[in-house]
C-alpha cells in the first residue's frame, strides 16, 4: 500500500473483486512484481517465468551446438594442417586431408544428435552398423589421423573441450618427437620391368645396403613389373646405376 500510495481498504477491495485499480496503479504493480501487464491481469508469473526459462535454455542449447560445430571445424583444420606438416609418404593425397576435416565435423554432428534423444541414438547405431567401408588404408599413419579426427569429433560433441586440447597437444608432441628421430632423406618410387626370375633376384642383390620395400609385383607371362619404395639418406642416386647394370 505504501509503494502504491493507496489505502489498505483499497487493496482489500481489489482482492475481493469489489473494485479494480486504476491504470497507473496497474503499471506500478507491474514494476513492483517485475511482470507484464498481460501476465498480471490474466496469467501466472510462475508460468511466464518457466516459459522464459525454457526459451532461454533452448536458445543456449542452439548456441552451444553452434560453438561445438565451430570448434570441430577448427580442430579438423588443425588435424589437416598437422597431416600436411608431418606427411612423410611418397604420394600426397589431398582428398584424404579434406576428409579429415569433414570427418571431424560430421562425427561431432552425430554426437550432438544422439546426445539429446535416446531413440535417435539407437536408430543411429543401427544405421551405422550396416555401413561397410572397403577403402584400403595403405599407410598406417593414415589410420592414426582418422581415429584422431573421429575421437576429436566425439569429444567436442560431448563438450569436452579441455580433453580435446590436451589430446591435440600430446599428439603434436608425439608426432614432432618421432618425426625428428626418423631418418632424414628422400623416398623414391621405382618401377622396374624385367623378364625372368633370375633378373628379379639380381635386382634385389643390386640394391645392396640401400633400404627398400617392394610395394607390388605383377606377372604378365614371362615379363614382370615390380614397384619398390626406396629410402635414400642422401641425394645420391647410385642405386639407379646398379639397377641399370642388371
Amino acid at each position: 500500500a505504501e509503494q502504491l500510495g493507496v489505502s489498505r481498504q483499497s487493496i482489500s477491495k481489489w482482492e475481493s473483486g469489489a473494485a479494480w485499480p486504476e491504470m497507473n496503479t496497474l503499471l506500478t504493480l507491474c514494476e513492483v512484481f517485475g511482470v507484464s501487464l498481460d501476465t498480471l491481469l490474466r496469467g501466472s508469473a510462475e508460468r511466464s517465468f518457466a516459459a522464459d526459462t525454457a526459451g532461454y535454455d533452448a536458445h543456449m542449447d542452439r548456441f552451444a551446438r553452434a560453438i561445438a560445430l565451430g570448434v570441430a571445424l577448427l580442430m579438423g583444420l588443425v588435424i589437416c594442417f598437422i597431416y600436411n606438416r608431418f606427411f612423410r609418404g611418397v604420394v600426397y593425397n589431398r582428398s584424404f586431408a579434406v576428409t579429415l576435416v569433414g570427418m571431424t565435423v560430421l562425427t561431432c554432428m552425430v554426437t550432438l544428435a544422439i546426445s539429446t534423444n535416446v531413440v535417435l541414438s539407437l536408430g543411429m547405431v543401427g544405421a551405422l552398423s550396416i555401413v561397410r567401408y572397403r577403402t584400403a588404408v595403405k599407410d598406417p599413419m593414415d589410420l592414426l589421423y582418422m581415429f584422431w579426427a573421429i575421437t576429436t569429433g566425439i569429444a567436442v560433441g560431448a563438450n569436452m573441450f579441455a580433453l580435446v586440447l590436451i589430446a591435440a597437444i600430446v599428439m603434436i608432441l608425439v608426432l614432432l618427437i618421432f618425426s625428428r628421430r626418423s631418418s632424414k632423406g628422400q623416398v623414391y618410387i621405382v618401377v622396374l620391368h624385367y623378364t625372368g626370375d633370375l633378373v628379379g633376384d639380381n635386382i634385389v642383390r643390386a640394391m645392396g645396403n640401400t633400404r627398400f620395400r617392394v610395394k607390388s609385383k605383377t606377372l604378365r607371362g614371362e615379363s614382370a613389373e615390380m614397384a619398390m619404395e626406396v629410402f635414400c639418406k642422401t641425394q645420391s642416386m647410385v642405386f639407379l646405376e646398379k639397377l641399370r647394370a642388371v
